[in-house]
């Protein structure tokens, strides 16, 4: 593993979840929303809020059975959620299933806007020009697993290209850097786009690297920041993309199973899943700066996102 330069590794010195403060911060309010996954519903709740039970209350809910809007060969397929990123303010959720599928979800319209199969689908981000990459991690079967892949969101369920992705689990795409990052079970990849404005997109390997253990799992940006937040088998990491190197997490380096960091863009606090052994799932999530844990009656956590809701006027 490539040794950090004394200025990153300095950095690594100060607390990661103090708040940001930044033109982009200023332009949201602190909300406590948190998107939610795990089992086959996805929702979000509102952590500043209670319901009758005294738990955070859930202000959003999504499920793919009996949909009109998501053809009904899909409805069993989102079983088994494990991904639910928000994008603008939280109007849109890119989800993923390792029963086997994608899909777009329009919050405010409750309409899906792209769906499409990947067998144990566990990653997905959106690209520029309407496409969507999703990383599919090992088929039982054997044959159309272990991939990146992508599709366009306006030919759901139409695959665009594939290329090979050992355990695929997590996909970020870099705006900054115009760089699509990709997590494999040892591995961190970096890839270009290649005729991005034909009709036959693809994607270029361009570098990657090697993780000190397996099972890579989570693969997330820290907002504001250059690092991406990494997860494996038995530690958590902080990869800089700007460095190409790879260190402890300060703050949840020797915890192990964690399924999934996000950290809130303003204020701080790092949010947290982490699996109750045997199970791949924890029954609460948890919080860093400050601490605290959270549970909803008869639910499974697997990831969280936070979400941030634009203030009034701003984008």
């Amino acid at each position: 593993m490539k040794t950090p330069p004394l200025a990153f590794a300095l950095l690594m010195m100060v607390p990661l979840a103090a708040p940001v403060a930044s033109a982009a911060a200023g332009a949201a309010r602190a909300n406590r929303e948190l998107v939610v996954c795990g089992r086959d519903e996805v929702f979000i709740l509102d952590l500043d809020a209670r319901d009758a039970a005294g738990a955070p209350k859930k202000i959003w809910s999504w499920q793919a059975a009996g949909r009109r809007d998501l053809p009904a060969e899909y409805h069993g397929l989102f079983r088994s959620t494990d991904e639910c990123k928000p994008f603008d303010g939280g109007r849109r959720i890119l989800i993923t299933s390792s029963g086997g599928a994608v899909a777009l979800v329009d919050r405010e319209k409750d309409s899906v806007l792209f769906y499409g199969r990947a067998v144990n689908a566990h990653s997905a981000d959106l690209l520029p020009n309407g496409r969507v990459a999703v990383a599919a991690s090992r088929d039982p079967q054997g044959t159309k697993g272990d991939a990146l892949i992508l599709f366009e969101i306006a030919s759901p369920g139409r695959e665009l290209w594939r290329t090979e992705l050992p355990t695929g689990h997590g996909v970020v795409w870099d705006e900054s850097r115009k760089i699509l990052w990709a997590l494999a079970d040892r591995e961190i990849r970096r890839y270009q786009l290649v005729d991005w404005e034909t009709t036959a997109p693809r994607l270029r390997l361009v570098g990657g690297l090697q993780l000190p253990e397996g099972s890579g799992h989570d693969l997330y940006p820290v907002p504001h920041t250059s690092f991406l937040s990494v997860t494996t088998a038995a530690h958590c990491w902080l990869f800089d993309r700007d460095v190409n190197a790879l260190v402890p997490h300060p703050a949840l380096s020797a915890r192990s199973s964690i399924k999934c960091i996000s950290q809130h863009p303003i204020t701080g606090q790092l949010a947290f899943v982490e699996a109750e052994r045997p199970n791949w799932w924890s029954l609460r999530i948890q919080f860093l700066h400050p601490d605290q844990s959270c549970s909803v009656p008869d639910e499974q956590f697997y990831k969280v996102r936070w979400v941030v809701v634009p203030a009034a006027g701003g984008r």
